[in-house]
């Protein structure tokens, strides 16, 4: 059961299930991730912290793994939702984050690309 007393959403087959950021300083990559979304943690040790959007429920949808470095591009990119795609731009750049493509339409909505201070990159997509 969730926090609030729902069952939990079921599994979905080849959905993404949880998504694992690399970091080189934690604390500060909790502090970003906080202001620009409003994610939770639950450290897990030194080097590790589940993160969670408390606003759909207490199950973790990924984690921030420390390591020594980070190699920017290349890897999967995760693309999170907004719904005011605006806001959520001055949220990022507000956190920290640097924006390095877009805002731009593409055929189903509107979307732009940020990096966070590790140099992590992101996109972020909304609906028309």
């Amino acid at each position: 059961m969730s926090g609030d007393g729902t069952a939990p959403a079921p599994q979905r087959h080849h959905a993404i299930d949880y998504v694992e950021l690399t970091v080189t300083d934690l604390d500060r990559a909790k502090r970003f991730y906080a202001d620009a979304f409003g994610w939770e943690f639950t450290d897990y040790g030194p080097d590790y912290a589940g993160f969670r959007d408390a606003r759909r429920g207490p199950e973790e949808s990924g984690g921030l793994r420390r390591d020594d470095s980070v190699r920017t591009g290349g890897g999967p990119l995760v693309l999170l939702f907004s719904a005011d795609l605006d806001a959520t731009v001055a949220a990022v750049t507000a956190a920290g984050g640097r924006v390095v493509a877009g805002p731009y339409g593409f055929p189903g909505g509107r979307r732009f690309h940020f990096t966070d201070p590790d140099g992590t990159e992101l996109g972020v997509w909304s609906e028309r």
